[in-house]
C-alpha cells in the first residue's frame, strides 16, 4: 500500500517538470516512517509506475492519500497549476469532487512536522464526496 501511495507522490513531484528538494525530503520522511529505505525511494523516482486503480482504498485510505498529496503539493511553496490539476485529478479518482483541493489545501500546511486538526479536515473533505 505504501509504494503506491509513494508512486503517486512521485508523479506529483514530477508533474512540473523536476522534484525540488523539499518534494524529495518530504517523499524521503514518508518513505522513511513507513519502513522503506531511500535506495528504495532513489530507484521509485527513477521508475515512477502509472498510478493504480484507488476505488479499493477504505475511507481513511483516500482521505491519507489525499492529505498527502496536497502536502507534497505545498512542500516547496511553489503550487503550480499542472500541481493543482494533478492533485483534483487524484481526489476526483479517489471520490471526491475537485474542489476539495481548494478547501484542504488552505488548511494543510506544507511542513510535515506541523500537524492539521485531522478530525476536522475529515469533516471538511467528506462534504466532498461524490
Amino acid at each position: 500500500m505504501i509504494n503506491e501511495k509513494l508512486n503517486m507522490l512521485i508523479n506529483l513531484a514530477t508533474s512540473d517538470g523536476s522534484v525540488g528538494d523539499s518534494e524529495s525530503k518530504t517523499i524521503h520522511l514518508i518513505a522513511k516512517s513507513n519502513g522503506l529505505t531511500n535506495e528504495d525511494v532513489d530507484a521509485m523516482m527513477k521508475n515512477p509506475k502509472k498510478i493504480g486503480d484507488l476505488s479499493t482504498l477504505t475511507e481513511d485510505q483516500k482521505f491519507e492519500y489525499l492529505y498527502h498529496v496536497i502536502q507534497l503539493m505545498k512542500s516547496d511553496g511553489q503550487v503550480f497549476k499542472s500541481e493543482i490539476h494533478f492533485c483534483e485529478q487524484i481526489a476526483e479518482r479517489l471520490g471526491y469532487k475537485k474542489g476539495v483541493v481548494a478547501e484542504l489545501s488552505a488548511r494543510i500546511y506544507s511542513d510535515p512536522s506541523i500537524t492539521s486538526d485531522r478530525k476536522m479536515l475529515v469533516e471538511r473533505a467528506h462534504k466532498f464526496l461524490k
